[in-house]
C-alpha cells in the first residue's frame, strides 16, 4: 500500500485535471431528544463521565430496549425535509462488531429497511450554481460511547499509555444520512462537499431536531472519495475519512484525499479501501483500518424491538409542521431587508441569520441589526472565542440599544459602553445607561457654556475659524466633548462652535 510518506501528493488542481472525482457523504446527526434512543437516560453535553447510563445502554444481561417515539418523529421529519419517501414498515437490526466503546458489542441500527429513502437536497454554491445531491437513505441508529486515549502525542490509541471509556454517549439517538455517489462536480468537488454539509446543517437547525454543533459532535461527517480516469470509467476504490468535525475541515479533507489518491495512482499504486483520519493541525489524512463491507457486520433483525410502522396520518401530520425551507427563507428575508448578496452571505456564514431576524422583529432596522451582530458583537465573539449565539445579549436588547441611539439618548460610543454593561449582566440597555450615567447632553445651556469656555481658552483657533478655516473647529469640538465626557451630541456641538465663534 502506498502512503503519504513514500508517494508524492499531487496538487489539487493537477489531480482534478487528470482524474474525475466521485464524492459520497455520510452525515451522523445526534437528535435533540430528552432521553436516549432505547432507554430513559438523559443525555447532556459534558456531563460527568458515565453518569448518564443504565443497564440498557450499558448492554447488561436481561435489559430490554424501548424505542424513543420522539426520535422516530425527528427521523420522519428529517426524511420529509430531504424529499424522501417514508417507509411504512421497517425493522431495526444488530450491526455486530467489537470496539471498547460499544458495550453490547453490536450497534442497534436500521439496515435493509431504513425509515427514509430516495430523496435529494439542492445545494447552492458561492457563485449561485445549484447542485442537486441525491440522498440514498436516512436511517435511525444509536451512538457509541467515547474513548479517550491518554499518554500519547496524538490523542489516538497508537502510542497511548491507557484508554478511558465514557458511556454517556452510548445510546444517544442518531440519524445517518447517506448520499448516492455525487458525480460530475469536477474541480468543485471539495466545495460541493463543504456546501452540502453546511446546507444540511442549516436545514436540521431550522427543523429543530438537533443542535448540530460540529465541535461537540452533534453532527459528524464521513467523507467518501474515489478517483477514476474519466466520467465514463467505472467507479474507483473509495476511502472514507471519518468524523470530520467542521465545514472547513470537510473541504480540506476532500482536497487532500483527491491529491493523495492521484499521487498513488500516477505512481502505479492502488488505492486501498479503508477508513482514514483527518488531522486538523497538518491538513492531511492518515490510514485507519481496512473498510468493512456490509457482510462483515453480520446484520440480523433485532429480536427485542417491534417494527416501526408509521401510518399515512402520522407522516402527514409531521409534513404539515415542516417550517419554511432555509433557502426560501433566505431569499425572502434578503428581499425584505434589502441586503446585497455579499451582505446576506456574510450573515449566513456567520450563523447570524436568526439573530438579525429576531433583532429586526424586535424593532431595529435590518441594517442596524446587521451592523451590531456583524460588527461589534462579531468582534467581541471572536476575541472571546465564542459563538455569536452564545453571547450574553439578546436580540431584543440589541434592538433596545439601537433604539436609544436612534432617539438621540446615546451616541455610538456610549452605546458600546452600555453594551459592556449588558454583556456583564448589569441589566437591559436602558437600565445600564441610567446606572452608568450615560446619556447625551442635549441642554443647549450646558453646551453653550462648555463651548464658550473652550473658545475662551483657544483664541488662536477662534481667529482661524473666523478666517474661514472651518476645519480648525475640530480642536474646540474635541475640548468640549472631553469636558462633557463624550456625552454631548458632536454634531450639535459643531453647530454651536461655528455659530458662537463667528459671533
Amino acid at each position: 500500500m502506498s502512503t503519504v510518506a513514500d508517494t508524492p501528493v499531487l496538487s489539487y488542481e493537477d489531480a482534478v485535471a487528470q482524474f474525475d472525482p466521485v464524492l459520497g457523504l455520510e452525515v451522523h446527526v445526534e437528535l435533540s431528544t430528552a432521553t436516549k434512543m432505547f432507554c430513559g437516560c438523559a443525555h447532556s453535553f459534558a456531563a460527568e463521565p458515565n453518569s448518564q447510563t443504565c443497564p440498557v445502554c450499558l448492554g447488561l444481561p436481561g435489559a430490554l430496549p424501548v424505542l424513543n417515539a420522539q426520535a422516530v418523529d425527528h427521523a420522519i421529519t428529517i426524511g420529509l425535509a430531504l424529499n424522501c419517501s417514508i417507509a411504512p414498515y421497517g425493522r431495526f437490526a444488530r450491526k455486530n462488531y467489537f470496539y471498547p466503546d460499544m458495550p453490547k458489542n453490536f450497534q442497534t441500527s436500521q439496515y435493509d429497511e431504513p425509515i427514509a429513502v430516495d430523496g435529494y437536497l439542492d445545494v447552492e454554491l458561492e457563485d449561485g450554481e445549484v447542485v442537486r445531491v441525491e440522498i440514498e437513505r436516512a436511517h435511525m441508529e444509536e451512538d457509541t460511547g467515547k474513548s479517550t486515549h491518554v499518554g500519547g502525542a496524538t490523542g489516538r490509541i497508537h502510542g497511548a499509555d491507557h484508554s478511558l471509556v465514557d458511556y454517556n454517549r452510548a445510546g444517544i439517538p442518531l440519524i445517518e444520512i447517506v448520499t448516492r455517489p455525487v458525480e460530475g462536480t469536477g474541480a468543485r468537488v471539495a466545495e460541493v462537499a463543504k456546501a452540502y454539509v453546511g446546507t444540511l446543517r442549516e436545514l436540521l437547525r431550522t427543523l429543530g431536531v438537533s443542535d448540530v454543533k460540529m465541535e461537540r459532535g452533534n453532527l459528524r461527517c464521513d467523507a467518501n472519495l474515489s478517483l477514476r480516469p474519466t466520467p465514463d470509467s467505472p467507479l474507483g476504490t473509495r476511502t472514507e475519512t471519518k468524523n470530520v468535525n467542521s465545514l472547513r475541515s470537510v473541504e480540506r479533507a476532500v482536497r487532500f484525499e483527491v491529491g493523495r489518491q492521484a499521487g498513488v495512482l500516477l505512481a502505479g499504486g492502488t488505492v486501498t479501501q479503508e477508513t482514514r483520519h483527518f488531522h486538523e493541525d497538518t491538513g492531511v489524512t492518515t490510514s485507519g483500518r481496512p473498510k468493512s463491507d456490509a457482510d462483515d457486520y453480520r446484520y440480523f433483525p433485532e429480536p427485542d424491538l417491534v417494527p416501526v410502522q408509521p401510518d399515512a396520518e402520522w407522516v402527514e401530520r409531521l409534513r404539515s409542521r415542516l417550517p419554511e425551507p432555509p433557502a426560501a427563507r433566505r431569499k425572502r428575508l434578503q428581499a425584505d431587508w434589502g441586503f446585497a448578496d455579499m451582505e446576506m452571505r456574510d450573515v449566513v456564514n456567520a450563523d447570524a441569520l436568526d439573530l438579525v431576524g429576531a433583532t429586526v422583529d424586535a424593532g431595529a432596522t435590518p441594517q442596524a441589526a446587521r451592523k451590531w451582530w456583524m460588527g461589534e458583537l462579531a468582534r467581541r465573539a471572536k476575541n472571546d472565542g465564542t459563538d455569536l449565539a452564545d453571547m450574553a445579549v439578546t436580540p431584543a436588547q440589541v434592538a433596545e440599544l439601537q433604539g436609544l441611539v436612534d432617539s438621540g439618548r446615546l451616541t455610538d460610543s456610549m452605546a458600546r459602553q452600555v453594551l459592556d454593561g449588558v454583556l456583564a449582566g448589569e441589566g437591559d440597555p436602558s437600565a445600564v445607561a441610567t446606572a452608568r450615567g450615560l446619556e447625551v447632553v442635549s441642554d443647549d445651556g450646558a453646551l453653550n457654556a462648555a463651548v464658550d469656555r473652550a473658545l475662551a481658552a483657544n483664541p488662536d483657533v477662534v481667529d482661524k475659524i473666523r478666517a474661514g478655516k472651518v476645519q480648525a473647529a475640530g480642536a474646540i469640538i474635541g475640548a468640549v466633548m472631553k469636558e462633557m465626557r463624550g456625552q454631548a451630541d458632536a454634531a450639535r456641538v459643531r453647530e454651536l462652535v461655528l455659530e458662537r465663534a463667528a459671533g
